[in-house]
């Protein structure tokens, strides 16, 4: 009937044109038709062309087409009998919707080239059919039909239009027919652009930035380069809305417009480089402006300047993508507003910064733009009510029944409640009344209810199969769940909590089943409890745990435990098979009961719960224990009953502590029992006959019971204080037909096992034979079992890990065991009576036989131990799978798998030769870790490299071993890689393998450390293994886990390689420590270094926050401090070539580097180890700093790059991060007792920050820092004085240790904070600094280096610091009382104790004497220190220094201390006067004159200058002819420095002062001037004039002028 209307409409049309001859009905008319041809045209297909639409569609719509494409061709062909008024009335109705109608233009079809014809001009040259711009833009719009030849016909149009512009001779590009051949396809794009903008809260970017950005962007006095970068940063900016209205008030369009004309001129070439960036400018605006869009739109001159503009940047994809996203903006802007179309516009206008347009469009036209798309179904469509028929169908009435009543009773819940109530209101017809048959659906559906209705049955049931239907029913709410909620939260469990089905099950399982019906029963009882935990598995509840575990652990009888051990009378029972299948059933359901609760046990915080737990844990092992009857002969064992039992103990015997909770018997004690019955069933089953070669019978007794002996290694070295227990591991060798043979204690019984079939075999008795080779008895013994082996223990566990036919869980164990056994320290010749040989080679030749490290290296050459690593890196495989996950099991077969299953585990693979017809479960954690055959019988497999390269074949070696403990082989294996001459299949080298690899190596550089480098040198492994160190594929991996997508492979999967590829992160980063350490050589090189660092930086960055799994976030966090720690050995080793990356990556990522170092610090509590590494990094990295700075401050050439401490206080953006950082650290340093490493580490990076930034000593200063640290120094002060009035307190060296260490970085902690911060050293004023350190000082005297520190920070407290300086003068107060009865008591000032250590000539520690001369000439400077000084006759001791004797002697440091003190004294005439007073002084000043010192040869000129500025000395001067005569010769010195000071000294003695005039023109002194003044103006040009050298001049002039004149 829509369609229908939809004709309607055009006889309506059709009706109004033809009867009504008024305009305003005509008006209406045409509003008609162009909401319904709207409509009408949007019902065509996408997929054809306008001649081949009608028949797409169904019989009617083709009706309905066929009529509308009549009508419109017939009013589009009537111009001729219309009035001008009218057709113009006609086409301006049609110019809204033209960009629609231009979707079917085409040649061949009638209407399709009536359409084009509006495009054309009229033959006399007129304006044609549409106005000139609209004409314009229709001739644009057809160059972006899918049609190739509407495209050509609107070129030729637009040439056209083109030849015709004003001014076309002077723009580029000229119209000739090469141009025009490219422009037919020229906005087809491979890669459309996203219209899409932010619109963000808050402005990251200041305004004023962006005005400034955009001045350089206009400015034509700026060179191109830097206006292209500043046009492009303001495309970056204008991604922000908000930023879009500084631009518009610039007028950024008129420039942007400017520019394209500027291009398009003659001399365009010049300005092309800021095109691209001001086309992306221009785009960004329009989209986000509709009224600019309506503006530029009609501009035809901009139409025809952008067209021209992708004439000429033709070959650059980027701008003809972005001039066409401007076409669209500007040409489809009409059909993108509903109020251009639309007869009622929109209450609410769309937002500005959406454009979008009709699905239509994207349907008609090649559009270089991604949008939003709108009306995929026209807005005027008519949806009628289905007829009376339709609702006369069953399923219709039914479907309007019941959604009648839920609506009516307002949802499931009401109505079901109201069908249960019993006053029962009839509220409507009879024909909306629910059926029985709609009830019972209802309930049923209805979870909540189903389940009620479930437990009423179990309670009200009068026998077993009623209890066992509710319960089954009860267990397809679970499989309902699974299916429709696939891993989302089941409705079912959610409902459970409210219901009170504890108390209708519980009855069931307190007493033993007395037959089969009960047994049955249980079973599915038991089955229901197993789904239920199954589904809270995730979340699992405490209650129902609490619930389980407390039924589990009641006093007998306990039917649940009991249950899984026969009694006698079942036994006997064992006969009728039928109930023996219920009985295995029910012990199968029991143990999957038990393997399911033990896994759900993960997150369990409660500690009621976890206590049950750990009790129910031991109760079950003694069960298991019995289930095993190890009493009873093997060939009896029952086959299934045993691999159910040692599955069970597998998954019990995997939780850490298992054996420990039992009030009977010792954990040692059971496991005791557990190793003698699974040593009893694997060699049962599997050593005495023969392994599993001839049959698969007990494959998984196997499997399952040697995963039971590596959990249990593992369980009693936990448990064990010493290595006792390894020999209850060893059985006798030799078979039983050997009854003459000695019997021999020993390991022989694992070997085997590494050779067997099944990998998941060989890679768990080799990661047992791992564990027990932790223990060096474990070395011994296992070396032992294998002296018959051809190679022993060495050769074979090297042949295995070289082996490239086994798969890599395997290699990684056996590169586990070869670490292992190099940590045992082995001799490097044969030594008697030693326990430990290491590897033993021989010479069958020249009978030389090797042991220890010179054998092992002798392995290594023979095996190509290192050319294999080589090739194994370089095949290492980073992805999560090999095959499709879609495919098939090999052969067409697999098997069932369930949660407990170990029997499946290598679905989907297929394996050679001894591991053919094998499967694997993807879902293993070794999955990524296995073989992928080259042979073409794999179904669905894949291998994403190519087979390994041949590795040169070992020539027939001369090493054997007849009689020897360790042998290597002349011929290896004939499944060795080394022997091996055909094709091999290739193995997948995984993450896991490369990091014992990398275990291996490190272990191998401590060994022999000088022969391992230069290996890894020569096969260039170290690069290798850094290359395949890449942070990208960590980032996407938890970004899937963050957000997964639909396609993304399970979760545990992808923590799973997660966790892989931080372990080889974190394996690669110990051994490139370890290469730092031997030969930094092997690291620091460019195009390893720059690399690895950058991908260091961004693991470290890779935001965890919402990863809530524990292990993978201990995984992060133990990578982290790898990382970290290698980043720190970096800076130590080789600061030079590693700082500026690490810089560089730091600055890079600045914000997420202050969050990781926040991060770590506050996990401080939870990962000490990572926190420490974090803060030892920044430490490190912040000294390396300064220390480059310090080396780099004399350099001119040096280029400045941003360092950590610039980011520190550069910009107000950094602030709030600074802030973040400095409070975790001081909060980390004062929330940690004083033994505390982490105290100790926060303390040094605190002291690195407070040197290198002002704002974080600002922020100190705000924390309390400055006063918290004076409060501890009084505590400490208490505290020693305290003990020291305590008998037996006279050492107080060796008590008060810790008192030092705390006072030290007290003090150095002060000192930082107060360097060159005047608000800092107020606050230590505030908080009595000074009167703690004088409390202090007996100890600071016993302390040479707490002295040092203490004078450190007096002298950084006193710089520049008046105040600072007056307050050591002040007498102690009664606060901080003095003890007196220690050498070098103080007076009543702190001065005083100064001067007094000063005057103690010479000082043990040199180091502290420089430092209290230092202090002193600070002190110097202040007028009330000088006051003391002259009060003490202090500077008396100067005359007591003694001189060096002979010519080349230097003066003393002690005697450049003084004059460096006399130097700052005289800066005052107060301290001249001092100086003068000294008796003698002058002269032993012009004593020391005569003697050089590196650092300060002018010191005592430069006194007697300073002297000379005062005129109340200048009498005692000119009365003393030595110095008139050291100022007069210092005119003919070889150093420029004293010539100056020399000059300026005498100019001052002789200014306004007469007699200084008479007694200077002495011919000597005046000479020299004379002399001095010749040979400056020689030496100095005006081009080499400097300040300095002016000034001498100047001195000199002035000198001879005052001599000169009378």
């Amino acid at each position: 009937m829509s369609l229908n209307l939809c004709l309607h409409s055009v006889v309506e049309f059709i009706f109004y044109f033809t009867q009504k001859s008024c305009m305003k009905s005509l008006h209406l008319a045409f509003k008609i038709l162009k909401m319904r041809f709207y409509h009408v045209f949007w019902v065509c297909p996408a997929t054809q062309g306008p001649p081949h639409f009608a028949g797409c569609l169904v019989c009617v719509i083709g009706q309905v087409n066929a009529a509308a494409k009549a009508i419109l061709l017939y009013l589009l062909q009537g111009q001729l009998m219309m009035t001008a008024l009218t057709w113009n009335r006609f086409i301006e109705s049609l110019c809204p919707v033209i960009p629609v109608l231009q979707g079917y233009a085409d040649p061949e079809d009638p209407l399709g080239n009536c359409i084009l014809l509006l495009s054309k001009a009229s033959s006399e040259g007129g304006e044609g059919v549409l106005p000139c711009t609209t004409r314009l833009k229709s001739i644009l719009r057809l160059l972006l039909v899918k049609k190739p030849s509407v495209r050509s016909l609107a070129l030729k149009l637009l040439v056209c239009h083109l030849t015709r512009e004003e001014g076309t001779e002077r723009k580029r590009p000229a119209m000739d027919a090469r141009v025009l051949a490219r422009a037919t396809n020229l906005f087809i794009v491979k890669k459309p652009i996203e219209l899409k903008l932010d619109d963000r809260k808050e402005l990251i970017i200041k305004l004023e930035t962006v005005e400034k950005v955009y001045e350089i962007f206009i400015s034509d006095d700026i060179d191109l380069v830097l206006r292209k970068s500043a046009a492009e940063q303001l495309a970056v900016i204008m991604q922000d809305i908000k930023m879009h209205a500084v631009v518009k008030k610039l007028c950024l369009i008129d420039k942007i417009i400017e520019y394209l004309n500027e291009c398009v001129g003659e001399d365009g070439e010049l300005i092309e480089c800021l095109i691209q960036p001001s086309l992306t400018l221009l785009r960004k605006v329009l989209c986000a402006d509709p009224g600019a869009r309506v503006s530029l739109a009609q501009q035809a001159s901009l139409l025809t300047l952008l067209f021209r503009v992708s004439l000429i940047f033709h070959e650059d994809c980027t701008v003809v993508t972005e001039v066409g996203a401007l076409f669209c903006l500007l040409l489809f802007d009409e059909v993108s507003r509903m109020d251009m179309w639309s007869v009622i516009p929109p209450s609410q206008p769309a937002s500005p910064s959406v454009f979008s347009l009709p699905v239509s469009i994207f349907r008609r036209y090649h559009l270089p733009v991604h949008v939003l798309g709108h009306h995929a179904v026209s807005p005027y469509s008519i949806v009628l009510p289905l007829s009376a028929d339709c609702l006369a169908l069953k399923p219709v009435s039914d479907m309007l029944r019941i959604a009648w009543n839920l609506s009516w009773y307002h949802g499931t819940e009401n109505l079901l409640k109201q069908m249960n109530s019993e006053t029962k209101i009839q509220e409507f017809l009879d024909t909306l009344k629910l059926s029985s048959e709609d009830t019972l659906t209802l309930k049923v559906t209805h979870t909540a209810s189903g389940l009620q209705d479930c437990l009423h049955a179990v309670v009200q049931a009068a026998a077993h199969r009623e209890v066992r239907a509710a319960v089954t029913s009860m267990s397809f709410y679970f499989l309902n769940d699974r299916l429709s909620f696939k891993g989302g939260a089941s409705p079912c469990g959610a409902a459970l909590k409210f219901l009170a089905w504890h108390t209708a099950l519980n009855r069931f399982l307190q007493v033993l089943p007395a037959c089969i019906e009960d047994e049955k029963l249980l079973i599915d009882i038991i089955h229901f409890l197993n789904k239920l935990l199954k589904e809270q598995r995730k979340n699992s509840s405490v209650e129902l745990l609490n619930w389980l575990l407390e039924l589990l652990l009641r006093p007998s009888p306990n039917p649940l435990l009991d249950l899984l051990v026969l009694t006698e009378s079942q036994a006997r029972e064992e006969t009728d098979d039928f109930r023996t299948a219920v009985r295995q059933q029910l012990q199968k359901e029991l143990m999957a009961l038990y393997n399911t609760l033990l896994l759900s046990f993960g997150a369990i915080t409660n500690r009621k719960c976890l206590e049950l737990f750990y009790v129910f844990q031991t109760q079950l092992a003694l069960k298991l224990l019995q289930c095993l009857r190890v009493t009873d002969a093997p060939h009896f064992y029952g086959l299934p009953s045993l691999e159910r039992t040692l599955r069970g103990m597998a998954h019990l015997t995997a939780l850490p502590g298992w054996s420990s909770h039992s009030p009977l018997a010792k954990p040692l004690e059971i496991c005791g029992k557990y190793l003698a019955g699974l040593l009893e069933v694997i060699t049962s089953f599997y050593v005495e006959r023969g392994g599993n070669a001839m049959s698969f019978m007990g494959k998984g007794v196997t499997k399952s019971t040697i995963l039971c002996l590596l959990h249990l290694s593992h369980e009693m070295m936990a448990e064990a204080q010493s290595s006792e227990w390894m020999p209850l591991w060893f059985l006798p060798l030799g078979g039983h037909g050997e009854e003459h043979t000695p019997m021999q204690q020993g390991l022989a019984w694992l070997i085997p096992l590494w050779v067997d079939r099944d990998p998941e075999v060989r890679f768990t008795s080799l990661g047992l034979g791992s564990a027990l080779t932790t223990l060096e008895t474990g070395c011994v013994a296992l070396a032992d079992s294998c002296q018959n082996i051809s190679g022993g223990l060495w050769g074979t566990v090297v042949n295995i890990l070289l082996d490239q036919s086994e798969c890599s869980m395997v290699r990684r164990e056996a590169a586990f065991i070869l670490q292992n056994l190099l940590v045992i320290p082995m001799p490097s010749v044969i030594v008697k009576d030693y326990t430990w040989q290491g590897p033993c080679v021989h010479d069958e030749d020249s009978g030389l036989s090797l042991v220890g490290k010179p054998a092992l290296q002798a392995l290594l050459y023979h095996c190509h131990f290192y050319e294999h690593l080589h090739q194994m890196v370089k095949h290492c495989y980073l992805g999560l799978y090999t095959f499709d996950l879609s495919c098939s099991a090999p052969n067409g077969t697999s098997e069932s798998s369930d949660l407990n299953g170990l029997d499946d585990s290598l679905k989907f693979w297929r394996a050679p030769s001894r591991m053919s017809h094998q499967d694997r479960d993807p879902s293993s954690l070794s999955t990524s870790e296995t073989m992928v055959a080259s042979s073409s019988g794999s179904v669905g497999l894949s291998s994403p490299v190519t087979s390994a390269a041949s590795l040169p074949e070992a020539s027939h070696d001369q090493f054997v071993a007849p009689g020897q403990p360790e042998t290597v082989s002349p011929r290896l294996p004939h499944d060795s890689t080394l022997s091996a001459l055909l094709p091999r299949p290739c193995i997948l080298v995984t993450p896991p393998l490369l990091s014992a690899i990398c275990s291996l190596s490190d272990s191998l550089l401590v060994i022999a450390p000088q022969d391992t480098a230069s290996a890894f040198r020569q096969a260039r492994l170290i690069e290798l293994l850094c290359g395949i160190a890449d942070a990208t594929l960590i980032e996407t991996c938890v970004q899937e886990l963050k957000a997964p997508l639909p396609s993304s492979p399970p979760v545990e999967h992808t923590q799973a390689q997660v966790s892989f590829l931080l372990e080889y992160l974190a394996s690669l980063s110990r051994l490139l420590q370890s290469c730092l350490l031997v030969d930094p050589d092997l690291v620091i090189q460019d195009e390893l270094l720059k690399p690895l660092i950058t991908n260091i930086i961004r693991v470290l960055t890779i935001c965890t926050k919402d990863l809530f799994d524990a292990e993978l976030a201990l995984a992060f966090h133990q990578t982290w401090t790898h990382l970290f720690n290698l980043l720190a050995t970096l800076l130590r080793k080789a600061g030079t070539a590693s700082l500026p990356p690490i810089t560089t990556g730091v600055a890079k990522h600045w914000a997420a580097v202050v969050d990781m170092f926040c991060k770590c610090v506050g996990l401080s509590t939870t990962s000490p180890s990572l926190c420490t590494a974090s803060l030892q990094f920044l430490s490190i990295l912040l000294t390396e700093e300064a220390k480059r700075r310090l080396r780099d401050k004399d350099k001119t050439d040096s280029c400045p790059s941003s360092t950590v401490a610039s980011l520190l206080d550069k910009t107000q953006e950094n602030q709030k991060s600074l802030e973040r950082l400095t409070e975790a650290i001081i909060q980390c340093y004062e929330g940690k007792p004083s033994k505390d490493v982490l105290k100790r580490v926060a303390a040094n990076v605190l002291l690195s920050l407070l040197a290198v930034s002002r704002r974080a000593q600002k922020l100190a200063l705000k924390a309390d820092l400055i006063d918290n640290c004076i409060e501890q120094m009084k505590h400490i002060s208490a505290q020693l004085s305290l003990d020291s009035l305590r008998p037996g307190k006279a050492a107080l060296r060796k008590k008060e240790d810790g008192f030092v260490k705390e006072l030290s970085t007290a003090m150095q902690l002060l000192r930082n904070c107060l360097y060159r911060n005047e608000e800092g050293k107020e606050a230590a004023l505030e908080a009595h600094l000074v009167p703690v350190l004088h409390s202090l000082w007996p100890w600071l005297l016993m302390d040479d280096s707490l002295m040092q520190i203490a004078l450190q920070l007096l002298c950084v407290y006193t710089a520049n610091f008046p105040n600072g300086c007056s307050s050591l003068c002040w007498p102690s107060s009664g606060q901080y009382p003095v003890l007196a009865g220690y050498r070098g008591a103080p007076g009543n000032s702190l001065m005083l104790c100064i001067l007094k250590l000063a005057s103690q000539v010479p000082l043990e520690n040199a180091t502290v004497q420089q430092m209290v001369f230092m202090f002193l000439s600070n002190l110097a400077l202040s007028h009330d220190c000088k006051g003391v000084i002259q009060k003490t006759n202090f500077l008396q001791n100067f005359l007591s220094l003694t001189l060096p004797k002979g010519e080349n002697k230097r003066l003393s440091n002690l005697t450049i201390l003084w004059l460096k003190l006399l130097l700052n004294i005289s800066y005052g005439e107060d301290g001249q006067q001092m100086i003068l007073r000294l008796d003698g002084g002058l002269d032993l000043l012009t004593e020391m004159s005569k003697f050089k010192h590196k650092r300060s040869p002018c010191l005592p000129l430069l006194i007697f200058h300073n002297i000379c500025f005062s005129p109340a000395n200048k009498p005692k001067i000119l009365a003393n002819e030595k110095v008139l005569s050291v100022l007069a010769s210092s005119l003919e010195s070889e150093s420029p420095s004293a010539r100056r000071i020399g000059a300026a000294a005498l100019w001052a003695l002789i200014h306004n002062y007469q007699k200084a005039k008479t007694t200077l023109k002495n011919s000597s002194i005046k000479r020299r001037v004379d002399e001095a003044y010749s040979l400056a103006k020689k030496t100095f040009s005006d081009s080499e004039e400097s300040p300095l050298n002016a000034y001498y001049l100047k001195c000199l002039e002035n000198l001879l002028q005052q001599l000169t004149c009378p």
